[in-house]
């Protein structure tokens, strides 16, 4: 199947720089088998929802992953996107204009950030390994950027808003470098209506998602041929008051049949003849 039957035109004042506020009253577009699509809000999730049904949500925070600089010597400038921590002091990276780049290279950043340019990968990345001592953490807070998708930033600057626009209420594990997008609409409120309705919770601990979620644009022409990469998570281990949700991982069933929330994606988890598991993590 070629990539190119998915695609469709998005007219660009279409697109939405900032979230609504509050952030349940985003709309929801309810999409059935068997029935006309619905124009909804995402206030309404409960009332589509049945009692037993268990939400699985992410807890990974984002980082400010994303950092602007040059190379030391030369006027190039360059600009990195963290995707994966290799050690205590690396991180495979991809970088804008890395043609200038070579292993060895100094990149000089904001606050006084250096990281040297190590291994290229196959698909592009380079390995950097920051210089000094002080914790990478402590580095990307002085030096980093939250990592907009680029369909937004390449429209706006970054600024202060952001460091909670992109954070999701369950956001507590650093360590993503892209939110979890499906579940940024979920309030206290609406939890707490979902929980009067009798529908269940489930925390992935902690699915990281990585920079490929920034990478939309296919290589290859045909679906079978594609490449595409996975985020990583840990699992927290089921609570005693639950098992509707068995595994985390695996090669089990693959959830739900109908799913309410747009953007949701489907996920590794198993369910219980009793109850069906809705993924609200990107």
């Amino acid at each position: 199947m070629r990539v190119d039957l998915f695609d469709f035109e998005l007219p660009q004042e279409r697109i939405a720089l900032r979230p609504v506020r509050p952030r349940d009253a985003a709309r929801m577009l309810v999409v059935r088998a068997n029935g006309p699509f619905e124009d909804r809000g995402v206030r309404d999730l409960p009332d589509l929802l049945e009692p037993g049904d268990v939400l699985v949500f992410n807890d990974t925070r984002v980082i400010p992953a994303q950092l602007e600089g040059r190379r030391a010597g030369g006027e190039a400038k360059i600009g990195a996107t963290l995707h994966k921590r290799i050690d205590l002091r690396r991180w495979q990276s991809f970088v804008r204009n890395a043609k200038r780049v070579k292993e060895g290279d100094t990149l000089v950043f904001g606050g006084g950030v250096t990281a040297i340019a190590e291994a290229r990968h196959a698909d592009g990345s380079l390995t950097l390994m920051f210089e000094g001592e002080e914790p990478v953490e402590v580095l990307l807070e002085r030096a980093g950027r939250m990592p907009l998708p680029p369909y937004i930033a390449g429209k706006r600057e970054v600024d202060a808003r952001d460091l909670e626009d992109y954070q999701t209420m369950f956001a507590k594990e650093d360590g993503a470098v892209a939110a979890p997008t499906a579940s940024l609409h979920f309030t206290d409120r609406l939890v707490e209506s979902l929980d009067a309705r009798g529908i269940g919770r489930e925390m992935l601990r902690c699915m990281w998602v990585r920079a490929h979620s920034y990478r939309s644009r296919l290589t290859t022409l045909t679906i079978t041929t594609c490449i595409l990469n996975l985020d990583v998570f840990l699992q927290k281990p089921p609570s005693a008051s639950t098992q509707r949700v068995l595994q985390v991982g695996g090669s089990l069933p693959l959830v739900p049949r109908r799913c309410a929330c747009s953007k949701a994606r489907h996920s590794p988890i198993a369910r219980s003849p009793r109850s069906r598991v809705i993924p609200t993590s990107s």
